[in-house]
């Protein structure tokens, strides 16, 4: 292997760790409406990049052939440039993204500086390919070379899927009601929100870390905000949906991961405790978003509801406690506040079943550890549609298990999800390194809360996929969408969860199907007891 093979390497793992880390787990880029000409760009430069890994694998270009390598090189540079610029025109790089462009940048320069001088001696050579394999040099290269143009191909079918999704039929914006203000309305269940409510003609005010991304991502009607210092005194704000966050599975839990966590659920609860207080008229009701791992780690048998205590022993416990404590000070302020406790969310477009369903396609659905541990879940129509649901029925508040009513173990979901692509299920991953690898985060996967959603069958909501057969055979069949709404976008007044004469929260002022009359329920009403 030459420093020229060891350079090039390095560039391809670290490139691959950028695409999967910054344009797939951070950005979502391929759900991103506005990021159509990034995807482009990536699409080209990685075509490319393929081409350049097999021809050096295998080859020596003599002659008229070097200049191929060199336009090869040449163009990259060109595309990385447009990359670049199209970067800082759509969204926001966070400083770790900019310094992997930095190295990769330097990297690569290294790269055509050290092939500058073999390309000029190749160019003085009679023009020929000459086979030059060099054993697993050769063959990495050629696994490379087919990695990056399967990306490159699937950035090319998001780039073409994007650019024929039409832009929907929107309903001018109510310009004189209040708005809901929305945290968290560029991650997965605030996409499909956003885009229900604006189908619509609410009037919405997001805040966003990236106003660039997101007003790219939106429609013009929808303010796009950066801080809460932006919204003057006298706005009329007539609810708040709080749904950001960091990802809690991810990054191992250290101490400083532990704080980042914490700080982005509470800091921002806190800064919106200080936007009520000085709004001159405050809104009605706050939904503020937490999770079924508020009652840590009970057992597989225990069935939780509501009243069930949580473990605050128990980090993610310890995390919906505190999220749930800053949202309970609303409550001093006046409002009406609804804790919706989340299992977790299915949807096409992000959260857990992509990464499932294709291993999935592929037969190598898994049971993690024993496979008992319950996996409380909701569809992401129901998800939005109880955020929809909670904002308008006014006898519904304190906390909400957001679940569906479905109550399966690990083991009978991986193989539903399985049968749902007509695939076994076979494979087993012991509970030991997976506890060894992941530490306390490991609870996610192998510990699981056996939730019943008492509040919501209570509260006569209906669910559009009660259980997990038709939630599965929905996900499976549906097209994929934009991260511009997702799938619960698509029908923006069906499967709500909208019962009879439901009307108008008081005070809230915003327009609303039920409103002053009936609408029909969105599926059927299930009043199923705990198993």
């Amino acid at each position: 292997m030459t420093i020229i093979d060891a350079v090039l390497i390095f560039q391809a793992l670290l490139g691959a760790f950028d695409n999967l880390w910054h344009h797939e787990w951070a950005a979502r880029l391929p759900q991103q409406r506005g990021a159509r000409r990034e995807l482009a760009l990536h699409a080209a430069r990685e075509a490319l990049y393929g081409a350049l890994f097999l021809g050096l694998a295998w080859w020596a270009w003599q002659g008229a052939w070097a200049l191929a390598v060199a336009a090869v090189l040449l163009v990259e540079i060109v595309i990385t440039l447009a990359d670049f610029l199209e970067e800082d025109r759509t969204r926001q790089l966070p400083p770790f993204e900019r310094w992997l462009h930095t190295v990769l940048t330097v990297s690569y320069g290294l790269f055509v500086g050290l092939m500058g001088p073999r390309l000029l001696d190749a160019w003085s050579l009679p023009t020929e390919l000459v086979p030059a394999g060099r054993g697993w040099v050769s063959w990495l290269f050629t696994a490379f070379a087919v990695g990056v143009w399967l990306w490159s191909l699937r950035n090319l079918l998001a780039v073409r899927r994007l650019g024929r999704e039409p832009s929907p039929a929107l309903p001018p914006v109510a310009a004189h009601a209040p708005a809901v203000l929305i945290t968290g309305g560029t991650g997965f269940v605030g996409r499909a929100l956003v885009a229900r409510w604006r189908a619509q003609g609410r009037r919405l005010i997001v805040l966003s870390r990236d106003v660039r991304q997101a007003r790219g991502q939106f429609d013009p009607s929808i303010a796009v905000i950066g801080s809460l210092d932006e919204l003057p005194s006298e706005t009329r704000i007539g609810a708040i949906v709080h749904l950001a966050g960091a990802r809690v599975l991810g990054r191992p839990w250290t101490a400083a991961r532990r704080r980042a966590l914490m700080e982005s659920r509470t800091g921002l609860q806190q800064q919106l405790h200080r936007l009520v207080c000085r709004l001159a008229q405050r809104p009605a009701v706050m939904v503020s978003a937490s999770a079924v791992g508020f009652y840590g780690v009970p057992g597989v048998e225990q069935v939780c509801d509501e009243d069930t205590p949580p473990m605050p022993q128990v980090f993610q416990s310890a995390l919906c406690v505190a999220t749930e404590h800053e949202a309970m000070r609303m409550e001093v302020l006046g409002l009406r506040v609804v804790r919706l406790r989340f299992g977790v969310v299915l949807g096409r477009e992000d959260g857990a079943w992509p990464m499932q369903a294709m291993a999935a396609r592929f037969g190598l659905g898994a049971r993690l550890g024993s496979g008992r541990q319950p996996t409380p879940w909701i569809h992401l129509d129901d998800a939005v549609g109880l955020i929809d649901w909670a904002l308008h029925h006014p006898a519904l508040n304190g906390a909400v298990n957001a679940v569906a009513p479905d109550l399966v173990d690990q083991a009978t979901f991986t193989q539903r999800l399985a049968a749902s692509f007509g695939r076994p299920a076979w494979l087993r991953l012991p509970a030991a390194p997976l506890r060894w690898l992941a530490g306390e985060m490991s609870t996610l996967l192998l510990d699981g809360q056996r939730v019943w959603p008492a509040r919501v069958l209570a509260s006569g909501y209906g669910y559009r996929f009660p259980d997990l057969a038709s939630a599965l055979q929905d996900l499976a069949t549906r097209p994929v969408t934009s991260g511009a709404g997702g799938s619960a976008a698509a029908r923006p007044l069906e499967g709500m969860g909208l019962a009879t004469a439901v009307g108008v929260e008081p005070g809230f002022g915003i327009p609303h199907p039920g409103a002053g009359g009936s609408f029909a329920v969105g599926g059927a009403h299930v009043q199923r007891e705990p198993a």
